[in-house]
Order: C-alpha cells, then structure tokens, then sequence
C-alpha cells in the first residue's frame, strides 16, 4: 500500500486536512475554556430588610410595587419565618446563618449580646459579608444594623463590621430623622429636613450613587435596612394621609382573651379599652404610611439597575427581621410571642433562573439568607459553619437540588426589668415593654422554644423555660389562628415525639439543623 506523502506545497488529502483542523479547533475551545471558566462574572445581589414588617395581618397590601416588581417577577415564599421574633437575634441570624442558641444574641439588649464586643470578636467575624468580601463582592451598606450599634459601649461609630466596602448603618434603633449615622466609621448626624434627612430616602439615594461608582469588573451586594414599619411610625409628608379609613383587622384572634396560654397572655383586659383600640388603629394605619416610602425605593432600584443594564444578572430579595401584632390576644402592638402573626415574614426574590409569578410552599427561615447568598456568589458551602440552608433549590430547581425541611425550631429569650415596670407596677419585677392599661408584652420568663411542622400534621408544640415548664400546643390545620391550646388533648406519643424533636433542635449546630427528610434528625412523623 502506497502512502500518500505532502510534498511541500502540495494540498494535503482530505482526511489529513480534517485531522489537521479538528485539532486546531479542539486547541482553540480548548484554551478559550481555561481562559474563560473563571470569567463569567457571578450575579449581582439586593437585599432588602424592613423593620417589624408582618405579612400575617397585612403587611405587605400597600406595597403594590414591591409585589409587582419582586414577588410576581419572581417567586413568593408563602412559608417564610424567622427563627426569633425580635429585631437584634433576628438579624444576627440573618448575618450568621445561626439559630439564636449558637450565635447567643438573646435580645435587643447590650447585656442580650446585641452588637456587643463579644458578638463583634466571635459570629460577626464568620458573618456572611466576610465570605462575600473574599469572593470579590463589593459591598454596601444602609440603614439600621443591630439596636445597640453605635454605642459607645460597643466601639462608637468608628467601628465598621468586617467585610464591608461602604458603610451608612444607623447608630441604635430605628429612626426616621433626628438620627446619627457612621459613614465609614465617620460620625454624620442628621435634622428633621425631609429632603435631607428622611432616612428610607436618604439610604436609597445612598444606594444609588454607589451603583454609579462601583467598579462594572467586579460583582456587588447592597443591603438595603429601612426603619419602615417600625414606630415612631413617621410617614414621608406626601404620604401622612393615605390610607385614612384603615384600622387593624378584627378577625381571628383581635381581642381574643388569651386563654389557656401562657400567664403573660392572660394578663390582658379584654375586651380591649377604647383607647387602647384607638391607638392601635392609629399605629397599624401609620406603619402602612412609612411602608410607601419603602415602596418607592423598591420601583427606584429596579428602574436603576436596568437602566444601568445589570437587572437580568441580579437577584432581588425582600424580607424582614420579624413579623408584628395589632390587637391579637388583647396585646396592642409588638412582636416576640410565639403566633404566627409574630414568626411569619415576608419573603420574595427575583434573578436569574426563577421563573415568575411562583408560589413556593417550602418552609423557609431566615437562617437560610446568609448561605442561599453565599452559594449565589459561588461559595461552597461546606467550608462555613451555618444551621441554615441555601433555598436557591426551591426558587431556581434547574440550578441546584435541594430538599425542604420537614421542621424547624422558634425560639426567643424574654427581656425584663429588675423592677417594677412603672406602667404596671401591680406585677412586680421583671416584665417589660408594658402599657399604660398595665398590658405587658414581655418578661423574663417569656422564654421558650417551639417546634413548627408544615406537614401533617401542622402543629407547633411549645414549651417555656419558667416554673410552670408551661407547654403549648397547636394544631394549625383546624385552628389556623391558634385560639385553643390542645396540649392536654393530644396523644401523650406525639407529645413525647415533639419533645425529642424540640431537645435535639435546642442543641444542634451547622448540618444536624439542616434537618431533611433525608437526614436522621429524630423521628419524623
């Protein structure tokens, strides 16, 4: 056999030629692959975090923008809640990706652990700004951060939390004027001037001078912490009069006497006084006001970062640190009890890959945010220490795989004062947050731990750390507004079956919170 050999300028045989070309072709994808593995830029994301926002009574109806914009764009959790229904544990969760019991912040005190020097050398040094600096993240941030932030007893305002590049976070609790900001460790004190100082715009506005001078070479993450709807409840002057027939809503449990509750809840007069209903309606009607401010800023960001061409690769959150009451059990207005009204959150999110106008019925807490951020940017999640898990899985399934959790643990630590409260001193010592009708909404042994099932059945078993070892038990399915405490109704082996449950999740850490129905986190029922 005769081999055909190229004399040189001579046209080499077809199959040669091919040979010849398919490898240059296979060198070119080749070396443009190690070239760009590396080079598509991860996605940008926003994080929107309001104050005391309930979804449970309404919460969210003023906000048609927001829902427009987020939630039909994107997907709308219908199950969302947070671990701890109060402002400085709750947002320490969010930070952490940690239930309560393993970051320590136990309530908006500094002596709670709120901002203190221990948190700040511990879980704020693991928080999920560290992890997004390291990916090559820009950081931003705005608005309130932790109640007791700023303090001179926890580093004044020179201090800056690892893992942010721009820093405008409130000093203490929320404010809509007259307030103190550190501006990357600078002090910045503020008037009553609205264009100026009216801090839902001033924190947007802040937002978008960042977008313009960021590097476009790099990913970036702003987060956004209005005071909306926190009291003292100071709506935008063009909106101090919307809304002018809306009272809280009198279903459910609205001025229902909290019987077979724990005692702090049978402390009430009911029915409510008039004043006290007065006042209430005044404060639900004026949360609504602040939230359009919060409205605007929504439809604000999103006309900018598509006018700046990054909406598509964007992902868009909007959340709050817990929910709130009006009137529920004959309690006027707070949070930190068990109920629904108190846990549930509202939590929607657009960006790439979810598809819009869902509905996800997956229970997800705000432990969750920090590593559902983390693996957005690309992180690997097994290299941080977190109870929550990613819910990338549920908005985007083409993305990730992921399974829902079948439970999950509530807990909260009461706060009290050493004694008397003057406006109910007929209690005694070690209450708190009370009203003048001698309505208290908080004490020391308001502490308790529940466990929430979504599935059948849908109970939460409660039980409080206080001399009765008082225990509460729901089932939601038949009473979604928790009007009877079942508790000496149910079949002692579920009971003891809860109790398990609610041990093991008091004590867990990082993947045994990550309870699934594949993984052995006690029987499930």
């Amino acid at each position: 056999m005769t081999t055909s050999v190229a004399r040189p300028g001579q046209m080499k045989p077809p199959q040669t030629r091919r040979r010849g070309v398919s490898a240059a072709l296979f060198f070119v994808l080749f070396t443009c692959t190690l070239r760009c593995s590396g080079c598509e830029k991860p996605s940008n994301i926003v994080l929107i975090l309001a104050d005391d926002q309930d979804v449970y009574l309404g919460g969210m109806t003023p906000m048609k923008k927001t829902q427009a914009l987020i939630g039909d764009a994107g997907a709308t959790f219908s199950n969302a809640f947070t671990a701890t229904p109060l402002c400085c544990p709750s947002r320490s969760s969010i930070l952490t990706g940690r239930y309560p019991h393993n970051h320590a912040v136990r309530n908006n005190s500094l002596d709670g652990n709120c901002s203190s020097p221990l948190w700040q050398k511990g879980q704020e040094a693991t928080a999920f700004p560290v992890y997004l600096s390291k990916q090559q993240y820009q950081t931003f941030y705005a608005g309130k951060y932790l109640n007791q932030y700023g303090k001179k007893e926890t580093g004044g305002v020179g201090y800056v939390p690892p893992g942010w590049d721009q820093w405008h976070a409130l000093v203490g609790n929320s404010q809509y004027y007259n307030y103190t900001l550190s501006v990357n460790g600078k002090e910045e004190k503020h008037g009553d001037s609205y264009q100026k100082d009216y801090l839902t715009d001033l924190i947007l506005n802040r937002s978008l001078h960042f977008l313009d001078s960021r590097s476009p070479q790099r990913p970036f993450f702003i987060m956004l912490s209005p005071p909306a709807p926190h009291s003292p409840w100071i709506a935008a002057p063009q909106y101090e009069k919307t809304f002018p027939d809306v009272k809280a809503p009198r279903d459910g449990s609205f001025d229902k006497p909290g019987k077979d509750k724990h005692w702090l809840l049978r402390q009430p007069s009911n029915p409510m006084t008039s004043t006290s209903l007065d006042f209430l309606d005044n404060a639900y009607r004026k949360r609504w006001q602040t939230l359009l401010s919060v409205d605007d800023m929504v439809e604000t960001l999103v006309k900018k970062l598509e006018a700046l061409n990054v909406l598509n690769n964007t992902y868009i959150i909007y959340t709050s640190d817990n929910g709130y009451h009006t009137g529920q059990f004959s309690l006027p207005i707070d949070k930190r009890q068990l109920y629904e009204f108190d846990i549930r959150i509202p939590l929607m999110v657009r960006g790439p890959g979810i598809k819009p106008k869902q509905t996800l019925p997956a229970p997800v807490l705000n432990i969750d945010l920090a590593p559902t951020l983390l693996d957005i940017s690309g992180l690997n999640l097994s290299v941080v220490n977190m109870d929550g898990q990613s819910f990338l899985s549920q908005m985007a399934p083409e993305l990730r795989n992921g399974t829902a959790r079948p439970y999950f643990l509530v807990e909260y630590t009461g706060e009290g004062h050493l004694g008397p409260d003057p406006a109910c001193p007929k209690l005694g010592p070690g209450l708190s947050q009370c009203f003048p009708d001698c309505v208290c909404e908080d004490a020391y042994n308001n502490t308790y731990a529940c466990v929430r099932t979504l599935v059948e059945p849908n109970l939460q078993y409660c039980e409080f750390a206080d001399t009765e070892s008082f225990v509460e038990v729901y089932n939601l399915t038949s009473d979604p507004h928790q009007l009877e405490n079942i508790v000496k109704k149910v079949d002692p082996t579920l009971l003891q079956a809860m109790n398990q449950r609610l041990i093991k999740l008091q004590s867990c850490e990082g993947d045994s919170c990550q309870c699934t129905l594949h993984r052995n986190c006690g029987h499930y029922i």
